[in-house]
């Protein structure tokens, strides 16, 4: 099951050890009526909450853009590490040219800059023999996901939410009023988000079928090096940027407020755990940062993404009062607080922005149930091998 696997990946979870979570909040039980009805509290459900509740709708949770992250941090005061800085770096001369072409396309079709450098330049912004050139921006940054969404969970409470853990939905009935029914209660309400992603199908088969086939769980996995020294920090990365490279399958790697480095990389499309994962990560980190090759590696973990087809989020309507958001592709602590916000204007009538998402055409991954999983290992490995050249 796709759920455990989750939870087991992220037992061992830096974020985890780093947070005390507060007590678990109680399962639903018996009946309860609301107007909106919002299917997993991930990033996209409670900011959803969280619009919802601000324009005066009593809604009801069960759980098992930039601009707008510090719009919330600051609204909201929470305490999430939040860092300003990105680096797209590139690995090869080709990947250096696609890199600088992509900064270019910002910058003309949407105004978006990057200071683009090559060569010994490089060097300022990341020290590491890898990389020949990088595209560095402070509009985007970092932050303790863990600690922003129990932060967006505490802001969702203070408006009125109600959240419900240990309450996984087992059925959906759609009609005029939607009925949700988990293990020991049920309910009933006027609209529904459903923000499972690519947990959705765990809740069983009548929750949303026809979703299913459209995205895909993909394994993400990343390792936590002990602590290091703030000089080492300020030497491998000057400006404190959270960075990943334009590969197909790509590393990406930050350092956390207590000096430690994350890294990430290595992906699996069978939602099987790669074997030997904390060596071969930590061997990819050295192989960047020479200078943390003996350093030891506290923590190994990973989880689950959605990804659509052509990458794009995959919003919509299914019916008149239920709306679903899903296929973030890896872009999900940016996006999902925007979709947050349209998910509410689209439930409250101002449906003009969730529209623009909703008009993008996606299409089901091919071969059913049983060999689109074969098909999609088989399609990476292609795009892995061009990484490679």
């Amino acid at each position: 099951m796709l759920l455990d696997s989750d939870t087991q990946l992220n037992q061992n979870s830096y974020y985890e050890a780093s947070v005390s979570r507060p007590p678990a909040l109680p399962p639903l039980q018996g009946e309860v009526n609301a107007d909106v009805l919002v299917v997993g509290a991930g990033f996209a459900g409670l900011s959803a909450a969280i619009e919802l509740a601000k324009r005066g709708y009593q809604v009801v949770l069960l759980m098992q853009s930039v601009d707008l992250i510090d719009q919330r941090i600051r609204e909201f005061d929470i305490d999430c590490d939040w860092v300003k800085g990105y680096m797209y770096v590139a690995d090869s001369p080709r990947k250096a040219r696609a890199l600088e072409a992509d900064c270019q396309a910002m910058q003309r079709d949407y105004g978006f800059s990057h200071e683009f450098v090559t060569g010994t330049q490089v060097q300022n912004y990341i020290q590491s023999p890898r990389y020949c050139a990088a595209a560095f921006e402070t509009n985007s940054g970092h932050l303790h996901p863990l600690k922003f969404g129990l932060g967006l969970a505490r802001a969702a409470q203070s408006l009125g939410v109600r959240i419900f853990e240990n309450s996984a939905v087992t059925g959906l009935t759609r009609g005029a009023v939607v009925h949700a029914r988990t293990a020991q209660g049920v309910v009933h309400a006027q609209f529904a988000v459903l923000a499972g992603n690519c947990t959705l199908p765990e809740y069983g088969p009548q929750v949303a079928p026809e979703l299913t086939p459209r995205i895909m769980p993909v394994g993400t996995y990343m390792i936590s090096t002990a602590a290091l020294s703030a000089d080492l920090c300020r030497q491998l990365i000057p400006s404190n940027a959270a960075a990943c490279d334009n590969n197909f399958v790509l590393d990406y790697f930050r350092f956390s407020a207590d000096h430690r480095m994350l890294f990430g990389g290595r992906v699996s499309y069978s939602t099987r755990t790669p074997a030997n994962l904390k060596a071969v990560m930590a061997q990819r980190m050295g192989a960047i940062f020479p200078q943390l090759k003996d350093v030891p590696v506290e923590h190994v973990w990973g989880g689950f993404v959605d990804i659509s087809m052509n990458r794009a989020p995959d919003f919509g309507r299914i019916g008149g009062n239920v709306i679903y958001l899903q296929g973030f592709s890896g872009h999900g602590v940016a996006l999902t607080g925007l979709a947050g916000q349209l998910a509410a204007q689209a439930l409250a009538g101002q449906a003009e922005r969730f529209d623009v998402f909703a008009k993008l055409q996606h299409h089901n991954f091919p071969g059913g149930a049983v060999l689109r999983t074969p098909s999609l290992v088989l399609g990476m490995l292609y795009h892995r091998l061009k990484d490679l050249l």
